[in-house]
């Protein structure tokens, strides 16, 4: 019988010890964890080409996505949205949001100026009838849910334009009109629309953004 009782008392002390480490265990994980995801921050310095996303201001970080030229209207719609229904909702200001629209792929015409847009609208936008002469996003329309590429920027809101598509599109149009791919992608970055940033690759700023502690939106 005393052999019993010292055996379970025991195996009392062995399981003890063992929930006591696993606690331990859960809370050092949890605590790294927290350490590694909570505030989405980078363990290393940003690349200068992506240091004005981890530098822009607010304490509410998104980046909306878009590809299509449906998508930058859709995009620009929810970036517009969010920051409406912060200010109206939560009794909050649009200074509070660090907040991104990114035009990449076929979306990416939408991060050039309305000069360009007259001058090159027939090759930014194919295929339309009649041929836009000015930024489409410039103007609120149902495609933006009312929003306009300058009331958002009135709100602080930044844009990522792609560099490689900037550069597709580059070749594209100085096939069509005699001129070199470099001169033209020189007046392309010349003419981003306002709080653009050409960015190397759109895909890249959408990873990016994201390690600097941004949730991800995209345009449909």
């Amino acid at each position: 019988m005393k052999d019993v009782e010292e055996n379970m008392l025991g195996r009392r002390a062995l399981l003890t010890g063992m929930s006591v480490a696993a606690v331990a265990g859960i809370a050092a994980s949890a605590s790294s964890a927290s350490a590694q995801s909570g505030t989405g921050a980078v363990d290393h310095a940003p690349h200068p080409k992506d240091a004005w996303l981890a530098e822009m201001p607010g304490r509410h970080k998104v980046f909306v996505d878009s590809s299509t030229m449906q998508g930058g209207g859709t995009a620009l719609w929810g970036a517009g949205n969010i920051l409406d229904a912060h200010i109206s909702e939560y009794d909050g200001q649009a200074s509070d949001y660090a907040m991104v629209v990114c035009f990449r792929h076929m979306s990416t015409a939408y991060g050039f100026d309305d000069a360009l847009w007259a001058k090159y609208g027939s090759l930014l936008m194919r295929n339309t009838d009649p041929v836009p002469t000015a930024n489409p996003l410039n103007t609120a329309s149902g495609r933006s849910g009312g929003h306009s590429i300058g009331s958002v920027v009135e709100k602080g809101v930044h844009f990522a334009v792609c560099g490689r598509a900037s550069r597709r599109q580059a070749e594209a149009i100085a096939g069509a009109t005699g001129q070199t791919a470099d001169a033209v992608f020189a007046e392309l970055q010349a003419g981003l629309i306002p709080n653009g940033h050409m960015v190397p690759a759109g895909v890249i700023a959408a990873t990016r953004a994201q390690e600097f502690g941004y949730s991800f939106l995209y345009g449909e």
